[in-house]
């Protein structure tokens, strides 16, 4: 074998070894994406929906001993709902929230900080005007609505997101196999081709 088919052979492999080398490095790239929009639609975005929720739970628990006027029933629901509260409210802050999204949080631990203060108010006082705990509950009510829809609009976001990377993936994949096939022909062609000097 001469010198010159050696290079052309040597330059042929090293090529192939190149270009799988290159969509390897593209596709764990891609991978990496979709894995983490995954890994995001999970932990970010359907335990959040399930935390706001639960405190949807909590809230409306706390309505219905108020509207109740049940003392003692008020009293017990009172200490437990506020320690379950603190806990999902941790638990939430722990997610991965947007800019919107840590806005509206910000303005739920607000009213619910002010919920408890008026709670103790109300328990001073007897039970006996619970309009401005009834309007507060309706604004932390509107606010766990408003966090829902961004969960929402969050998850489509990361699914598209998903999506685009699949796509990638898939126009790689068969870029992937055209470039092999003309690889498979080129090798062919300077296997078969005889030099003129041969």
């Amino acid at each position: 074998m001469k010198i010159f088919t050696k290079i052309r052979w040597a330059a042929s492999i090293l090529l192939v070894f190149f270009i799988v080398l290159v969509t390897n490095l593209i596709d764990r790239d891609n991978f990496k994406r979709l894995n983490y929009s995954v890994r995001t639609i999970y932990e970010d975005r359907i335990v959040a929906s399930d935390l706001l929720f639960e405190m949807a739970m909590v809230i409306n628990e706390k309505q219905i001993a108020i509207i109740l006027n049940d003392s003692l029933d008020f009293q017990k629901k009172y200490e437990k709902a506020n320690l379950d509260l603190n806990n999902l409210i941790e638990r939430y802050e722990q997610t991965r929230l947007t800019e919107n999204e840590q806005f509206v949080f910000n303005r739920l631990k607000d009213d619910i900080i002010n919920l408890k203060r008026l709670e103790q108010s109300y328990t001073f006082s007897d039970h006996t005007d619970a309009t401005n705990l009834l309007q507060n509950i309706e604004e932390i009510t509107q606010h766990l609505y408003d966090l829902s829809k961004i969960q929402l609009e969050e998850g489509k976001r990361q699914v598209s997101l998903s999506n685009q990377a699949m796509d990638t993936i898939d126009l790689l994949t068969q870029g992937e196999i055209v470039f092999l096939v003309l690889m498979a022909i080129l090798i062919q062609v300077i296997i078969l081709y005889k030099s003129k000097d041969s």
